[in-house]
């Protein structure tokens, strides 16, 4: 499928719970809200915080490395004639350095790179701005007797 394909299976594990395993055999297990397990809302804020970070980390870490890090994914469900859906989402980034020129030169680029993140670079954050259409389909052995 090449480097552009992606991909997660999800199984069943018990009442209300699956676990989510993509192509590395990375494992998250996800549920309705009744249990620790993170729910589907949940696992998408921490997608969009996720994809900022794994993209502003590493640049930022060319100059200093964040003695703090941390980011807050936000958003309301609300219910319109359509249904439910997600919004007013928001990431806000907590991010510190250390003193010194190093630090100074990280904190300089960390407004462009927040900004850059989200306009072009997090895949995430595209996605759900952009409204990408979804598909959900049953599979063959679904529909067919065993």
């Amino acid at each position: 499928m090449g480097d552009t394909h992606r991909q997660v299976e999800l199984e069943k594990i018990g009442p209300a719970r699956f676990r989510a395993t993509n192509e590395r055999g990375g494992v998250v297990t996800l549920g309705d809200g009744t249990d620790p397990d993170f729910t589907p809302v949940e696992l998408l804020l921490a997608a969009l915080a996720g994809c900022g970070a794994v993209t502003i980390d590493p640049i930022t870490a060319r100059r200093a490395a964040a003695t703090t890090f941390r980011a807050v994914a936000t958003g309301e469900k609300e219910r319109d004639e359509g249904g439910t859906r997600m919004g007013q989402l928001t990431v806000t980034f907590e991010i510190e350095f250390p003193e010194g020129p190093e630090g100074d030169a990280a904190r300089a680029i960390l407004p462009s790179t927040v900004e850059r993140t989200h306009e072009r670079w997090c895949t995430v954050s595209r996605t759900v701005e952009a409204g990408a259409p979804v598909v959900m389909r049953l599979g063959e052995s679904t529909t067919s007797p065993r």
